[in-house]
């Protein structure tokens, strides 16, 4: 009987897992279709091809040594192509823990799901990046940054936190009382720190800023295609938050998964209403761009802990997010960082924001964690990306050239249009 119900418990945490992988999985489009459509007509190719080779890449190149980086501390996973690193040789280990705890104590999962689930949240880390220096950067100049960034930088990171490694082995962020339950510091704020040392050495797109330092905006091609890509990465979000929970199978994790997904979508609404009202005090309009970020920067928020809070409070961290977004894409408008998305203020200041939340619902988290835990991940990602950029800008330069860049990304790097003119 034992036997049958850890069977039982294996099968629907490991399934669970792999629709929450695949949730996220779908984020993927949903960062497609943002970046598409808030970037011009003619670099929309380009964006495209980016945003799935990049997960393709990341995909590649975590099972080749990421995974193994992040949790197992070696460069290479052996045998990961299907034998023992990914099977599950410790069946009975597993058996006999769940038993003793009356299977109601860890999660018990195929090792191939918890890589899966794991994958995915790294292409995520990646997408925030593709935004940030789009209409401007050459393709393979960004497919090789995303070489290094998603099989070395991500992991390494990764592993000092949800790895539970020792930083360079000289202190746990554990013990310092560091908590980041779905991301909002280890992928979101590291793919925006990843993206600002991008942008720095980048620059901002021609014609963005005016000789005077006034601001031009620039619109997007496709503000529809912008909002169905925020609604897929809204519903997306359940199974990056809900998959977190990391288990399914008895009444406490499933009122855990429950109360994750209520406090993901409050949060994401409360980010939208927030981002509007400030839009509307300071526009005078309702700004659609402003409210779809509004929505993301409260699911960034509420992606460090959304386990603790009421529904309420979410609401009201996601509201907080909403209005900081606004008022960091225009503050960083003002220094003059060219970010066609406002990747940087979604993921990154937002990020920060709701790591520094954590403490406030969760016990286990000090702020002193958070603290050290956030300036960990932004210096190690900044300096190490900024390495990487500085490094590929010499041997095969960053940016387009002027002309490719008045002409369009698409025709440059993709030799085609998404939206040619028909021909009589």
């Amino acid at each position: 009987m034992q036997n049958q119900i850890f069977e039982l418990q294996y099968a629907l945490d490991t399934f669970y897992f792999l629709i929450c992988g695949a949730l996220v999985m779908w984020m993927a489009a949903g960062f497609t279709m943002l970046e598409a459509g808030l970037v011009r007509s003619k670099n929309t190719v380009e964006i495209l091809t980016k945003n799935i080779a990049l997960f393709a890449t990341a995909c590649t190149l975590y099972m080749i040594c990421g995974y193994a980086i992040m949790y197992d501390g070696n460069l290479f996973l052996s045998g990961i192509a299907g034998t023992d690193a990914l099977n599950n040789t410790l069946v009975a280990d597993a058996l006999a823990t769940s038993a003793k705890n009356g299977f109601n104590g860890d999660a018990v999962y195929s090792a191939a799901s918890d890589f899966f689930f794991q994958v995915v949240f790294v292409a995520t880390c990646m997408s925030i990046v593709s935004g940030t220096v789009a209409e401007r950067m050459k393709l393979w100049s960004f497919l090789l940054f995303a070489v290094v960034m998603t099989g070395f930088i991500y992991p390494l990171e990764g592993s000092w936190t949800w790895g539970g490694k020792a930083v360079f082995g000289l202190f746990s962020l554990g013990d310092l009382g560091f908590s980041d339950f779905a991301g909002s510091g280890i992928v979101h704020m590291a793919g925006a720190a990843a993206a600002l040392s991008g942008v720095l050495l980048l620059g901002a797109r021609k014609g963005k800023y005016g000789p005077n330092g006034e601001i031009r905006a620039i619109p997007g091609a496709n503000l529809p295609l912008a909002a169905l890509g925020t609604l897929i990465l809204w519903m997306g979000w359940l199974g990056f938050n809900g998959g977190s929970v990391l288990k399914l199978g008895d009444i406490t994790s499933a009122n855990a998964v429950a109360m994750v997904f209520l406090n993901t979508n409050a949060a994401a609404a409360g980010g939208a209403i927030g981002a509007l009202i400030i839009a509307r005090i300071i526009f005078g309009k309702a700004d659609l761009t402003m409210l779809l970020n509004g929505a993301l920067a409260g699911l960034v928020a509420i992606t460090a802990e959304p386990s603790t809070p009421s529904a309420l409070q979410a609401t009201l961290f996601g509201m907080t997010a909403g209005i900081i977004v606004v008022i960091s894409i225009l503050a960083l408008d003002k220094i003059k960082i060219d970010d066609p998305v406002g990747a940087i203020s979604v993921h990154g200041v937002c990020g920060l924001f709701g790591l520094m939340l954590v403490p406030l619902t969760n016990p286990n988290a000090t702020l002193l964690g958070q603290i050290a835990g956030a300036a960990t991940i932004f210096t190690w990602v900044f300096i190490s990306s900024l390495l990487v950029w500085s490094i590929i800008k010499v041997v095969m330069g960053l940016r387009i050239s002027e002309e490719e860049e008045y002409q369009g990304a698409d025709i440059a790097e993709c030799g085609m249009e998404a939206y040619p003119e028909f021909i009589r």
